[in-house]
């Protein structure tokens, strides 16, 4: 007698949110399983991945990542070169600068870079602030307004300023916005409500539910991680049917696995192959609980999960 598998797709079903415009447009979300679980039900839209483009890449000192941005003197500049990057879906611009109690730089400033790369590049952009609540506020709605028509999404709409950011990015000017929370699912809950509350799109917005390095409390991101995807599946609960994208390279390249040196730990080897292994496995375990899209810096590591991907779909 044949074997005949017993499929288990759900009913509740994962927004499908497109970003970008045109050719290069993605898709993330969409299915009706639990991650990878093509035995069950096709995946019609595989995990996606983003490029980090920081406003400080100048300051990296991983060798192999320099010597692939050689050359690259203008955000611009990185942003082409991250397009040409082999498993690349999207880029995401890091406005790390903008930070007050750093750099301080302008939000004018901010804004002219993330033009510059709109003109230069044709793949989907996401952008991400200095953490500032005040300074965010007003660069996410500058560059909203700037990149009208690009269909970008602008994380982080967070419980603070969710009204402002809400308002600005995705009612005033068109845009995905990015539901940000953390580890909590009730948190991320009652954030999409709000947003929600404010007449924007369910399909408009993407959920940031925190993340962390694999060994850094990354238990709690796998917890909330199931009880978000089996929440939006077994029991078809709407307002946690978006998807999650995971800021993956942040926390990754700042761990200490990453930045020590090689003379603080001789016994660790290669600080740069660390880095990468920490931000493949912490990718690797965003995905396989159920993350739809991970940001990423070094290229070796976006090849592998690239890898990982396309052997699981």
């Amino acid at each position: 007698m044949a074997f005949t598998p017993k499929t288990a797709p759900f009913r509740g079903k994962i927004n499908a949110v497109t970003l970008g415009t045109g050719d290069k447009a993605i898709v993330i979300g969409g299915q009706n399983v639990m991650p990878f679980y093509t035995f069950d039900a096709p995946i019609e839209h595989a995990p996606k991945i983003g490029v980090e483009i920081s406003d400080l890449a100048k300051e990296w000192d991983a060798p192999a990542l320099n010597e692939f941005y050689a050359g690259c003197a203008t955000m611009a500049d990185y942003a082409k070169k991250a397009e040409t990057m082999p498993g690349a879906d999207f880029l995401c611009l890091h406005f790390e600068s903008a930070d007050p109690n750093g750099a301080n730089r302008s939000v004018a400033d901010c804004v002219a870079d993330a033009k510059a790369v709109a003109e230069a590049v044709t793949m989907p952009i996401v952008i991400m602030g200095c953490k500032n609540i005040e300074k965010d506020g007003e660069l996410f709605s500058k560059i909203s307004e700037a990149l009208q028509g690009r269909n970008i999404l602008v994380m982080s709409a967070r419980s603070e300023d969710y009204k402002t950011v809400g308002a600005s990015v995705a009612l005033a000017y068109g845009q995905k916005v990015g539901a940000e929370t953390a580890d909590d699912i009730n948190l991320a809950k009652q954030l999409n409500i709000m947003l929600k509350g404010l007449s924007i799109n369910p399909e408009n917005i993407v959920m940031n539910i925190g993340t962390a390095a694999v060994g850094y409390g990354y238990e709690y991101v796998a917890s909330t991680l199931d009880r978000v995807r089996l929440a939006a599946l077994e029991q078809a609960d709407a307002d946690l049917q978006m998807p999650i994208i995971a800021p993956v390279s942040t926390d990754t390249w700042s761990v200490k696995e990453s930045s020590a040196t090689e003379e603080d730990e001789p016994a660790w080897g290669c600080r740069e192959e660390r880095a990468i292994e920490m931000e493949v496995s912490t990718a690797a375990a965003n995905l396989t609980g159920g993350a739809d899209a991970v940001i990423m810096r070094h290229p070796a590591a976006v090849a592998a999960i690239k890898k990982f991907i396309e052997e699981l779909i």
